[in-house]
């Protein structure tokens, strides 16, 4: 492979107005191509971002042989058949949350990315920010003792019936669109899959979930209570509570160029600065691109998204009986 990631978009959606400028911005990869099932809405949008090429049809630009990997951004009930159809066509694959809406899909993904050489890895933008290592290393060194509870929640108000994010069939609800983010954090600070997962809902008369509202019990005595909604003000939070103190990221999922931690220890404040990225989405990329070209490790493996997704259909099932 040459020294640049050739980058092709499977799909026009709203988040690309995210990815490409820091695909843009990337020092070892180059944006060549937009897809779209329309062609003029492809066109349309290649000219809205300056993308050099526009195709009609995904499997065109998976066709073609100057791509080297494709970004995924489509619905959710999109996410397994085209990174299945990506990897059969050789391309390495960074796909948005959620991967999979089936942690069995996670598995047919990973055998056959194995089997093709390829790289898949799912989009969570919050991982590879300088914020998430922070927090991550304060708890590692006891900042606040011995870890017990966390609550981390993400809610923002979804106005009019027809967003596909409240359309059951292209793999809506408030927990698989933004509860991902809190299950996904409280895993990683775990360290593995909750051994419990009980969760109740309020259900839209479309049947996805409106707000969403979890609790994961771990191994030695860790629980963590999450929340999703499209009901109230955006806001997003998480806490961390220890035997010692307690830990609040203001931000967690989103971060800025600059954050400000929380460290609370008997009974004083402690205000933790850190530095993050001036261009959101770029460490993303850089670390995806770093992956392909040196073999870096992943940042989000599919070990790790097989876990959120089997932690979600735990919290589906047990939600079930509130429709």
């Amino acid at each position: 492979m040459a020294h640049q990631v050739r980058w092709g978009i499977l799909g026009t959606a709203r988040i690309n107005r995210r990815l490409v400028p820091a695909f843009r911005a990337s020092k070892r990869g180059t944006l060549r191509a937009v897809a779209s099932r329309d062609l003029a809405r492809a066109v349309a949008h290649a000219r809205q971002y300056a993308i050099p090429n526009a195709v009609q049809g995904y499997q065109a630009l998976l066709d073609d042989p100057s791509i080297d990997a494709a970004y995924i951004p489509l619905p959710n009930t999109e996410h397994v058949p085209w990174t299945l159809a990506a990897i059969a066509a050789g391309k390495h694959v960074l796909c948005e949350k959620p991967l999979a809406l089936d942690p069995h899909d996670v598995d047919r993904i990973a055998a056959a990315a194995a089997t093709a050489g390829v790289i898949v890895e799912e989009g969570f933008m919050f991982r590879h920010e300088p914020q998430t290592a922070r927090v991550l290393s304060l708890l590692r060194d006891g900042a606040i003792g011995e870890v017990r509870a966390i609550v981390s929640g993400f809610t923002f108000m979804l106005e009019g019936d027809g967003n596909i994010r409240l359309n059951t069939a292209l793999g809506g609800g408030a927990l698989w669109d933004v509860g991902v983010y809190p299950v996904n954090f409280a895993q990683l600070i775990a360290g593995h899959e909750p051994k419990m997962a009980v969760g109740t809902a309020h259900w839209t008369k479309t049947g996805v979930d409106a707000e969403f509202m979890g609790l994961l019990r771990f191994s030695e005595g860790l629980t963590a209570s999450v929340y999703a909604g499209f009901r109230a003000e955006y806001r997003t939070w998480l806490e961390v509570l220890g035997s010692n103190g307690a830990l609040t990221v203001p931000n967690p999922f989103r971060p800025g160029p600059l954050e400000v931690l929380e460290l609370e220890r008997g009974g004083n404040v402690e205000h933790i600065e850190v530095q993050g990225s001036p261009l959101i989405f770029a460490r993303q990329v850089d670390d995806f691109e770093a992956r392909i070209l040196d073999g870096a490790p992943a940042v989000v493996s599919l070990d790790d998204s097989r876990r959120t997704a089997s932690t979600i259909a735990a919290l589906y099932a047990s939600a079930a009986d509130d429709k």
